[in-house]
């Protein structure tokens, strides 16, 4: 009886720590879930792995989109980069373009003055030299309508002066005859027998604008073609020192038309006239 008793108590004992076990093994954590091994009824969420889900549009759209400004992104920015390494790469030139012209125009201004203490004799003394110089002109060939006398300025010396500093003639009258005329040859013939005006009694101002001053007006007439020639003159300049740095010239950077002058080709002949044009422009450079 008392073998019959320890294994009845052995057995019993195995089965309740197989018990122990089990339970263990099948409701360790504390989480309840249902298994026939177990031989347990608790639920137990399925470990099956989820199912794949479709993707979803709006998200494929926006890393399309993402992609896509990426790659603009770079883009822009190997552009860009190209425009730093070619844009302060430039060669800065001048062209030069002259004519050599005919003056078209000459304004001759003849002043003269007179001086006295009687103011009737002076003011007929001017109104002789004026008219002995619009004779003069006549004589040369020129219309009336291309002459212009001035009013007289008159001059009282005394009104500002006293005692001993007055200067010996109260009277300054003055008055200018101006020649304004297209006919160049007849001005320059007149201008060598200026003399006969001093012979016949005008004293003229040379030293008040009475030389004559010759002009060329037809500068619209010939500044499109110099400014093409200086231009072309220009770009020849360029493309030879980009040939020579090895590499070509490519657009405008920018460009200056300059001042247009006109000036006498030399002092002895005023009447001849260099008509000068220099253009500056800048050109890119590139490989």
């Amino acid at each position: 009886m008392a073998a019959v008793g320890t294994a009845e108590s052995v057995d019993r004992h195995g089965v309740i720590a197989e018990r122990q076990r089990r339970s263990r093994h099948c409701g360790g954590g504390g989480r309840a879930f249902k298994s026939h091994a177990c031989g347990l009824g608790w639920d137990t969420p399925s470990t099956r792995p989820p199912m794949a889900q479709p993707p979803n549009f709006r998200t494929v759209a926006a890393a399309l989109l993402v992609a896509l400004g990426l790659i603009g992104a770079g883009w822009f920015a190997s552009k860009g980069m190209t425009g730093l390494r070619t844009g302060d790469r430039f060669v800065t030139v001048k062209g030069l373009a002259e004519r050599t012209v005919d003056a078209d125009l000459v304004v001759w201004p003849l002043s003269q003055t007179v001086g006295g203490d009687n103011l009737a004799a002076v003011q007929a003394q001017l109104d002789a030299n004026t008219a002995t110089i619009r004779a003069f002109l006549a004589g040369a060939g020129f219309p009336d309508d291309e002459v212009v006398v001035s009013p007289p300025r008159l001059e009282d010396r005394w009104a500002y002066s006293w005692g001993d500093s007055r200067p010996p003639e109260r009277y300054r009258y003055s008055n200018t005859v101006t020649l304004r005329t297209g006919r160049v040859a007849e001005a320059m013939e007149a201008l060598r027998r200026s003399g006969q005006m001093v012979a016949g009694g005008v004293m003229l101002n040379t030293d008040e604008g009475g030389g004559p001053q010759f002009e060329f007006t037809r500068l619209n007439d010939i500044k499109p073609e110099l400014i093409a020639e200086a231009t072309a003159n220009a770009r020849a300049s360029a493309e030879q020192f980009a040939n020579d740095s090895g590499a070509r010239i490519g657009g405008i950077r920018s460009a200056n038309q300059g001042v247009i002058s006109i000036s006498d080709r030399d002092r002895g002949s005023p009447h001849v006239k260099t008509v000068r044009v220099v253009s500056t422009v800048e050109y890119f450079l590139k490989d």
